[in-house]
């Protein structure tokens, strides 16, 4: 199965011996290690690298578990070094195996980003690394790094990259990517139930093994319940303190919020969930709770949940928030404070939400989304919070149709969900 993955593949292309460490970090599953070892190493084939100058090394697989320490590893990728006239390109799969569990709770260096760094002096490497845990994309990293390393981070196939694929009507493979996500695995069955077991797997399996182990978590039941509770609650607002309330309730014990508040950063650390925090868009500030978790694919969510929770309009909202970001946009909930006169001229203050502000570079948008806007209501609902805000950003609305683009008289622009999914300029209309 070779899915284009053109979009992280000329990220790739684009920083190709550019003097720094790439840093390939996602979701466990999501495509990382095809990128390198298949997509970009055949890119490098065709533009005439030999196959000797390639070292590839994948420090989750048993075959290259002794290289899990530093210093055999160094001494295994110079020992290919052979020819100090050709560059070699390094490529080393899931590389926090090789940072012990002491090393990740220090701010600044590991035995690790010395050996990178030492390697980067040479002038004949060029180095690609994969990991699946986000410290390595922090600001501490990048001072580890002493300014030398460079991140792409990739999600999970993107509905367009999924269509791409599957082809066929473009309503069906939305229900079928809404319903099962886009975790490269799935497309390897064609039964429900293969699939559901799948991703079922990666949960069991992978990803809380992952984080028990790397983190000795000493209530791993504690952990299921916290994921299990994001999911139920993707799209509305949480703390580790309500979550703490909820689960002392069907523990019929007290949680300590402290507890859960670790748990969420691990789970946000490993890439399963994102935090989007909520942003006062007259006030200029961001307010420390509460704050949304988005699951990083709604088929994980929706199997973690048995399949019990189709909230069609919320899976809608992940779905639009994972694109976002996988898009390189800065995601946020916007607050925006009105003034409502009552009968009797009382003032009354409340806050509106904004599903969305998003930023990057000099963009800036306000996005609401809605399932759909079949009634007055409905569409004065979604727009009052957009229309509250006095700047010229624009301001769209994203609802699930298939309608053309428009924008009404008041300025708000009305965009299509697979107009949105599949064509990324249709937001500057």
């Amino acid at each position: 199965m070779y899915i284009k993955r053109d979009y992280y593949l000329q990220k790739l292309i684009r920083r190709k011996e550019n003097g720094m460490v790439k840093v390939i970090a996602g979701l466990r599953r999501s495509g990382k290690s095809f990128l390198l070892f298949n997509l970009y190493h055949d890119h490098l084939v065709s533009s005439g690298i030999k196959e000797d100058q390639i070292i590839p090394i994948a420090l989750d697989d048993r075959q290259y578990s002794e290289y899990r320490d530093v210093s055999k590893l160094d001494a295994f990728i110079r020992s290919k070094l052979r020819d100090s006239d050709r560059m070699h390109y390094i490529f080393i799969d899931e590389v926090q195996y090789a940072i012990k569990r002491e090393e990740l709770k220090n701010t600044v260096t590991t035995e690790l980003y010395d050996m990178l760094n030492g390697l980067l002096r040479l002038k004949n490497t060029d180095i690609y690394v994969t990991g699946s845990n986000s410290k390595m994309l922090t600001s501490d990293v990048l001072t580890a790094f002493r300014g030398r390393s460079d991140k792409v981070e990739i999600w999970p196939l993107s509905f367009k990259e999924f269509y791409g694929f599957v082809g066929g009507d473009k309503e069906d493979a939305y229900e079928q990517y809404a319903l099962f996500g886009g975790l490269p695995g799935t497309l390897y069955y064609s039964e429900q139930e293969d699939k559901i077991s799948y991703l079922k797997s990666l949960f069991d399996e992978i990803y809380f093994k992952d984080i028990v182990e790397r983190y000795n978590i000493e209530l791993p039941d504690v952990l299921e319940q916290v994921t299990d509770e994001l999911c139920s609650s993707v799209g509305s607002l949480t703390n580790a303190s309500s979550l703490a309330h909820a689960l002392s309730s069907a523990r019929r014990s007290k949680m300590n919020a402290n507890t859960v508040s670790t748990y969420l950063g691990y789970l946000v650390e490993s890439f399963l969930f994102r935090c989007a925090k909520r942003y006062d868009v007259k006030g200029k500030r961001y307010f420390s709770y509460p704050s949304k978790y988005y699951c990083a694919d709604p088929g994980l969510r929706n199997v973690r949940l048995n399949l019990r929770q189709q909230e069609e309009s919320h899976i809608m909202e992940n779905i639009i928030y994972n694109e976002l970001a996988s898009r390189g946009y800065a995601v946020d909930v916007g607050v925006v404070t009105v003034d409502d006169r009552s009968e009797d001229k009382k003032v009354k203050r409340s806050n509106l939400e904004i599903d969305f502000i998003i930023n990057k570079g000099m963009k800036k948008y306000y996005i609401q989304s809605a399932l759909r806007m079949d009634d007055p209501d409905k569409k004065s609902q979604e727009q009052r919070p957009l229309l509250a805000v006095k700047d010229s950003f624009r301001k769209i609305v994203i609802t699930k149709t298939r309608m053309e683009p428009w924008v009404n008289d008041q300025g708000v622009i009305h965009i299509g969900l697979y107009d949105f999914l599949l064509d990324e300029t249709v937001m500057d209309l």
